[in-house]
C-alpha cells in the first residue's frame, strides 16, 4: 500500500485517538512505536496491532503525534521536540489556542511542530475501543504554528490523507471557536438534558422515544477527558453558551406566558411567535449541518419498518432494500417499548419510496405508516 508518511512514527498516549492513528499507519506498513505513562495501555495498544511498544534502541521517528489531554499536551510536545530534533511533532488535541500559546511562552522552536484535529471520535474510549479507519472521510484540521516549515505541514497532511481524512487548514483560534460551536456545547447540552433524568420516575423513562436517544447520545462521555477539554477551550465555549441561554431565557419567559393562560387567546402577545421562532431557527440550523459525502444536506423520505428482534432479521432487511435496487441513504435504529421488535428507519430518496414500500410489502416486511 503506497503511503507518503515516512517512519518510524513515535505515537505519545495510546487512548482511542493514538491507538486508531497507530492502527491506521500500521496497517499501511508504516513502523509504529508506542508510548505511553501506562504501561497496560501500551501493551493493549501493541496487543490491537497497533505499533510495538517504543524503546531506547528505537532509531530517530521522522514523525511525532502527541496524543494526550489539553491540559498536558504542550508539555508533552515540548518535550517531544526536546528529544527527538529531527522530527516533525503534531498533536491532535481538540483544542489548539491553548496549546499553541503554552508552547509559544515555552520559548520553543515551533517551526517542527504543528497543531492538528481529526475531527473523529466514538462513545468508547482506550485502545480497545480503536479502529484503522476511524478517521475515513472525517475533516482533519491543520494548524499552522505561525512559524511551521513546509515540510511539517506537510508531513502532517500527508498523515491526515494516508489514513482516509480529509485536511482542513484553520488557524488555531478559528478552529476553538468552530470545535466550541460544533462539539464542545453540544457536549455540554447533551449532559445537562441527560442530568435531568437521574430523578425523573422509572415509569416516566418507559416512554423515551429516539428523540431522546439523539439529544443524549454523547452523553456517556468521560468527565475528566471533558473537564480538560472544556477548561482549554473555555472562552470560545463560553461564548456559544451565552447566546444559548439568552435564547433558552427567551423560551422561558414566553413559556410562562403561555402558562398563565386559560386558553389560546388569553397567551400573552409574542409569547407563541417566540416559541415557534425558536423551532424555526432550529430548523434552519440543522438544515445546515452538512449531508451525506459532506455535502449540501438533502431532504430524504423514511419508510420504517417493524424488524424482529432475532439473529439476522437486519441483515434480511439491508439485502431486501439492495435487492430492491434502493440506496440506503441512513439508517437510525429504535427498539420498540415492550415488544420483541425494532423500527429501522430507512432514509432514501423521495422518488424511491412508492418502489421501496412495495418490495418490502412483497418480502413480507411489515410497515409503519
Amino acid at each position: 500500500m503506497n503511503v507518503a508518511t515516512a517512519g518510524p512514527v513515535r505515537i505519545v498516549g495510546t487512548g482511542l485517538l493514538g491507538t486508531s492513528v497507530g492502527l491506521g499507519l500500521a496497517t499501511r506498513g508504516v513502523e509504529v512505536l508506542l508510548h505511553d505513562p501506562s504501561r497496560t495501555a501500551v501493551a493493549l495498544a501493541r496487543d490491537v496491532g497497533a505499533g510495538r511498544p517504543a524503546s531506547a534502541d528505537d532509531p530517530e521517528p521522522a514523525l511525532v503525534v502527541v496524543a494526550a489531554p489539553p491540559d498536558v499536551t504542550s508539555d508533552v510536545v515540548l518535550a517531544e521536540l526536546e528529544a527527538h530534533p529531527g522530527a516533525v511533532v503534531t498533536d491532535v488535541a481538540s483544542v489548539k489556542g491553548y496549546v499553541l500559546s503554552e508552547l509559544r511562552a515555552s520559548g520553543a522552536d515551533l517551526s517542527r511542530y504543528v497543531g492538528s484535529h481529526p475531527m473523529a471520535g466514538r462513545e468508547r474510549s482506550g485502545p480497545v475501543a480503536a479502529v484503522p479507519d476511524l478517521f475515513l472521510g472525517r475533516p482533519w484540521v491543520i494548524a499552522d504554528s505561525g512559524s511551521s516549515r513546509p515540510d511539517a505541514l506537510l508531513a502532517v497532511r500527508s498523515l491526515a490523507v494516508d489514513l482516509g481524512a480529509v485536511p482542513v487548514t484553520m488557524d488555531a483560534d478559528a478552529h476553538d471557536a468552530a470545535v466550541a460551536a460544533v462539539s464542545h456545547v453540544p457536549q455540554v447540552v447533551a449532559s445537562l438534558v441527560a442530568s435531568r433524568l437521574r430523578d425523573v420516575d422509572e415509569a416516566a423513562l418507559g416512554l423515551a422515544g429516539q428523540g431522546l436517544r439523539d439529544v443524549t447520545r454523547i452523553a456517556g462521555s468521560d468527565p475528566a477527558l471533558w473537564t480538560s477539554i472544556l477548561a482549554a477551550n473555555a472562552a470560545a465555549v463560553r461564548d456559544v453558551l451565552v447566546d444559548l441561554r439568552t435564547d433558552l431565557d427567551g423560551v422561558i419567559h414566553a413559556l410562562g406566558g403561555a402558562a398563565a393562560a386559560t386558553g389560546p387567546e388569553d397567551v400573552a402577545p409574542g409569547a407563541l411567535s417566540t416559541i415557534a421562532q425558536a423551532i424555526a431557527d432550529g430548523n434552519a440550523g440543522v438544515a445546515r449541518v452538512p449531508g451525506k459525502h459532506g455535502g449540501v444536506r438533502r431532504d430524504y423520505s423514511v419508510v420504517t419498518v417493524l424488524v424482529p428482534d432475532a439473529p439476522g432479521e437486519l441483515a434480511r432487511l439491508l439485502t431486501d432494500v439492495g435487492e430492491a435496487g434502493v440506496n440506503l441513504e441512513d439508517l437510525h435504529l429504535e427498539h420498540a417499548a415492550g415488544r420483541p421488535v425494532g423500527m429501522a428507519a430507512i432514509s432514501v430518496l423521495p422518488s424511491a419510496v412508492p418502489h421501496l414500500e412495495a418490495e418490502l410489502t412483497l418480502r413480507g416486511w411489515r410497515l409503519v405508516s
